[in-house]
């Protein structure tokens, strides 16, 4: 395909829980524009579902932006790639989207990620103690695949028997885009139970190809009451599979590229997860001083990225296979090719801080404060933090919430004691509505998911990880105190990548190995991240005192909700 200039140009797609944005990078990984386009969402108590229509039209309007913003032509684009939440997309024979709704709509033909309807089912699944669960944590999440196809079956016959394909959103947009429904080793891995090592012996990336689906586990499904997925070598929920970054098809079909204002033929690479884009667009960020350690095999296992969104992903790799209860994984080649993905996450950490902000009877004041002075709500949250805590004469800007606790699963506990039944707790709650207090709040559940995160990080190296350094991405990396509250509590220091839109640039680099640009997807990534800001933990031997004894108190917290638990559950017997 004919090049309009020598410079290449990568666009990445990503498709978020309430937008869809498209960014451009060039050669070096620099964003050269980006844009966004809203995404519609339907909430009914557990039940959380959007539009693969929708969508679609959400990513055509974001490329087209993006294009024009960056002011790149479409025969500069060398290749793109998508990365997308891990939703569940039903579509019948002819793609046309099949409800999954209770309401009968035929637009909502997409299970929402974040969605709980399948709880039940998830129990139901971890009690048959098959093998394959123990690559997920010792069982399935209500927000993997197997819990909400069991849902599906169980639930919406009518639209249960329509299904030609159950795909992971990533995916679709991928077959939308080139007509091949090849699946990634992501998505099947991570949310699916497909068994990816199945392929170890025999391929390495640089064999890229479609390689037939040989490591979908037949007896699970069958032992699940969902044997007919497995019917026609498992057609409808992925018969080959391919590495991140493989070239799909043909490229961009002629329709797709119409709709895109790209050109036919456009190379598109086998999709990412979101969270995973954003692994594979920040893990090689290392400052200049630590570029001898990138060739160093073993200096990518000493990294954790955090992927800091909505919810937010831990994701740490290695040489070797480690089985950590309560942690998804290890997927083997989930994310970086031929290294095992460690998959860490809280299923709620800027929508819980959302929360925490907009039900607080001072939140409407403190938004008319913010605007007025044109800054973000987190923005002058920290900058009253910084006047209380001088007010106060506090030793250190954490010491403010020395009366607050706060245990952060209001949505469940992902990881790593895998409970979606864990609530959510706030110790030391007076009958103060004032801003201040809503700020001490608001610092006092940043910490109780600073806690959260060394949770993880602590429970993953028991278990054989070796991680000393974090890298930090997404929407609440931009935050500078859950950054250095982040730093101080886990005791190590987080690397800022010089471009925050990570995901964005995780979703480029498949597009760029595609275009056969680079060899693989840790060259490409050596190639375009680079390092931006270190945050190192405070030096104080008092702040990491605090820590230490608010990390105790939190910890109690489940264990004291566990004892209630069991109390409230005898008194009903």
């Amino acid at each position: 395909m004919p090049r309009g200039s020598a410079a290449s140009v990568f666009l990445g797609v990503d498709v978020g829980t309430g937008s869809a944005r498209a960014g451009l990078f060039d050669e070096k990984g620099k964003l050269l524009g980006s844009a966004s386009s809203p995404i519609q969402i339907w909430k009914e108590k557990d039940c959380i579902e959007q539009s693969s229509t929708d969508i679609w039209h959400a990513v055509c309007a974001a490329v087209k932006s993006a294009c024009s913003l960056a002011n790149v032509a479409p025969e500069d684009v060398a290749g793109l790639g998508f990365a997308a939440t891990c939703s569940l997309v039903a579509v019948d024979a002819d793609g046309s989207p099949v409800s999954v709704s209770l309401s009968g709509d035929t637009r909502r033909n997409i299970i929402v990620w974040m969605d709980h309807r399948a709880v039940n089912q998830a129990e139901r699944i971890n009690a048959t103690n098959s093998p394959v669960l123990q690559y997920c944590g010792g069982g399935v999440s209500p927000e993997m695949q197997a819990p909400k196809l069991l849902w599906m079956k169980e639930n919406l016959q009518e639209s249960w028997s329509m299904v030609c394909r159950w795909m992971d959103l990533s995916d679709w947009l991928a077959y939308r885009a080139t007509g091949d429904d090849t699946r990634s080793l992501c998505t099947t891995v991570c949310k699916w139970t497909y068994l990816g090592h199945a392929h170890m012996e025999q391929w390495k990336e640089s064999d890229s190809r479609d390689m037939e689906a040989c490591g979908w586990d037949n007896v699970f499904w069958e032992e699940i009451g969902l044997g007919d997925l497995v019917e026609g070598n498992c057609a409808k929920i992925g018969r080959s599979v391919a590495f991140p970054g493989h070239p799909l098809g043909s490229g961009l079909t002629p329709t797709a590229a119409k709709e895109l204002g790209l050109l036919p033929g456009t190379p598109v690479g086998t999709s990412l997860i979101d969270a995973h884009a954003g692994g594979v667009g920040v893990m090689e960020s290392v400052s200049d001083a630590g570029s001898k350690a990138v060739s160093d095999e073993d200096a990518i296992c000493h990294r954790m990225v955090l992927v800091c969104g909505t919810s937010t992903c831990h994701m740490a790799v290695s040489k070797n296979r480690l089985f950590i209860p309560g942690v998804w994984g290890p997927f083997w080649s989930a994310m970086v090719p031929e290294f095992w993905l460690t998959e860490g996450g809280q299923s709620a950490t800027g929508a819980l801080l959302d929360y925490i902000i907009e039900n607080h009877v001072a939140s409407p004041l403190l938004s008319n404060h913010a605007a007025s002075q044109s800054i973000s709500i987190f923005e002058l949250l920290n900058k009253m933090l910084l006047s209380m805590s001088h007010e106060q004469n506090s030793p250190f800007l954490s010491a403010l919430t020395q009366d607050t606790h706060v245990l952060p699963d209001f949505h469940g506990n992902r990881s790593p004691v895998a409970d979606p039944k864990s609530k959510g707790v706030i110790y030391g709650l007076t009958l103060d509505t004032s801003e201040k207090h809503l700020a001490l709040l608001y610092l006092a559940t940043v910490q109780g998911i600073a806690y959260g995160t060394r949770h993880i990080v602590e429970h993953c190296n028991a278990h054989g990880h070796k991680i000393d350094t974090l890298l930090a991405c997404g929407g609440l990396a931009k935050n500078s105190v859950y950054i250095q509250e982040h730093a101080d509590i886990t005791g190590c220091p987080i690397i800022l990548p010089r471009e925050n839109e990570s995901v964005l640039l995780g979703a480029a680099v498949l597009g760029a190995v595609a275009g056969k640009k680079f060899l693989g997807v840790r060259d490409a990534m050596k190639a375009l991240n680079a390092a931006g800001k270190v945050v190192n933990p405070s030096s104080d031997p008092r702040v990491k005192k605090y820590h230490d004894a608010k990390y105790q108190i939190f910890r109690s917290l489940y264990e004291q909700q566990l004892s209630h638990r069991s109390t409230m559950a005898q008194a009903l017997q």
